[in-house]
């Protein structure tokens, strides 16, 4: 018999503390830098995003977006015997969100790791719970994206700081007869690390080069509006299906714009596209599974819906899994 692998539960969580485009440009006034949330939303669509508290970590967003999608599942955080956490701005240097998570979940022994690919890192790490959980080595997988970019953001450029917020979402990916993850597809390139970067480093007990993101805009625009039709297509063309079998595009939360071209080049109708970008803002790897619970949740996303998931970060990577509810 083939060995699949199938979503049974998803969570999300948003820290408490919801900050609009005018309380953030009200607070960046203070600093000395002018903006908008007209000159936001026209650029980026987003009007709020959340910022965790300050002693507020990845694992601690990560935990209750996981103890959601466990209870969605019909599961006890026992039965889960695999734990990869997509984050770029872990707890600590080491060892990984993923280990932190499992002990704050009260468990042991599965295996557990973080995956860095920064906003495409959940379409990577389904793509290995998937792999993993059909070759046999897992067969109840705890997938979680989580992070705090509010972290390392420059508040003195205003084509950053107003892009990104906190959060994690988080499934549960099981072994299943009947197929669920239909097929994915996965890419990186080296060559345009400096468009979007936290460049500092850790030497001595410092900081070396700065800790804060740099990102060349109107470069990421144009990379990520070709590689996540090419992903997409790909992915299709591997699971034998085409556009018009999709029932919902969920892309990596960045920018409406970026998202309502991708959706328009794969000849989707903007119905079909799951929106929280306007809420959530920016929160990288976690973008697409809150957005996934968030569908799923609303009722938009039910059993037997055909969903594409697709991403594209920093490093530059980019990918897309294809999956049937």
């Amino acid at each position: 018999m083939t060995r699949y692998s199938r979503i049974t539960g998803t969570g999300s969580y948003l820290p408490p503390n919801r900050l609009t485009n005018a309380q953030l440009a009200a607070e960046l006034a203070t600093r000395g830098v002018e903006t908008s949330d007209e000159w936001i939303v026209e650029r980026t669509g987003i009007s709020a995003r959340h910022f965790a508290a300050p002693d507020v970590t990845s694992s601690d967003l990560g935990l209750e977006a996981a103890r959601r999608a466990i209870e969605a599942a019909g599961l006890q955080a026992a039965d889960i015997d695999l734990i990869i956490v997509a984050t770029s701005t872990p707890d600590m240097v080491f060892p990984s969100v993923a280990c932190i998570l499992q002990h704050k979940l009260g468990i042991a022994g599965c295996a557990a790791f973080d995956l860095q690919a920064v906003c495409s890192g959940f379409v990577y790490a389904l793509s290995v719970a998937d792999a993993m959980i059909k070759s046999g080595a897992a067969s109840k997988a705890l997938v979680v994206g989580a992070e705090v970019f509010s972290r390392i953001l420059d508040f003195s450029d205003r084509t950053t700081c107003v892009l990104f917020g906190d959060g994690a979402g988080a499934v549960v990916l099981e072994a299943s007869d009947t197929p669920g993850i239909l097929a994915s597809d996965l890419h990186a390139d080296g060559r345009h690390v400096g468009i979007l970067c936290v460049p500092g480093h850790v030497s001595g007990g410092q900081v070396l080069g700065s800790a804060l993101l740099t990102m060349d805009g109107k470069a990421v625009f144009k990379l990520a509006v070709g590689v996540l039709e090419s992903a997409a297509r790909a992915t299709l063309a591997k699971a034998e299906l085409t556009e018009a079998d999709i029932d919902w595009l969920i892309p990596h939360q960045a920018n409406l714009r970026i998202m309502h071209s991708t959706a328009k080049k794969l000849k989707l109708p903007l119905e079909k596209l799951i929106v929280t970008v306007d809420q959530h803002g920016n929160t990288s790897a976690a973008s697409i599974p809150l957005a996934l619970d968030d569908a799923v949740r609303s009722g938009k996303v039910k059993k037997g819906d055909i969903v594409m998931l697709e991403g594209v970060g920093g490093g530059f990577t980019w990918g897309a899994v294809l999956l049937k509810y």
